[in-house]
């Protein structure tokens, strides 16, 4: 398991926790700042909001999340996580599926510019 800080241009996630079909992250997002629109191959996805809020996008549907609530984001669900406020928020998530490769991301938007193809899969 690699526990390293990894930033991104939206903030930072590190691995808690890794095995064979689970994984934890403690995601950070920047105020401002928000993830690509996006889905998952083969993991469902747990987020708990340790401090928020977070603006999270499930489908059609756009809500927002207060430190203590979570959310379920299910396979191939499009999905989207948004920091609308002036502090950093920060996400507990788990990965649950046969495959947790940061390459299992379909992007439908991005505010960075990042490649919208699909990517196979390892």
């Amino acid at each position: 398991m690699n526990n390293q800080t990894v930033n991104r241009p939206w903030g930072s996630y590190r691995s808690l926790l890794q095995a064979d079909n689970h994984q934890v992250k403690k995601l950070v997002v920047e105020p401002g700042q928000r993830l690509s629109l996006q889905s998952h191959e083969r993991r469902c996805e747990h987020w708990v909001v340790t401090h928020g809020p977070a603006l999270v996008t499930v489908g059609d549907k756009e809500q927002i999340f207060n430190t203590g609530e979570h959310i379920f984001i299910p396979l191939k669900a499009r999905h989207r996580l948004a920091n609308p406020g002036d502090d950093p928020i920060i996400i507990i998530e788990v990965q649950l599926g046969d495959y947790l490769g940061e390459d299992d991301i379909i992007r439908y938007a991005d505010d960075y510019q990042r490649d919208l193809k699909k990517r196979d899969l390892k």
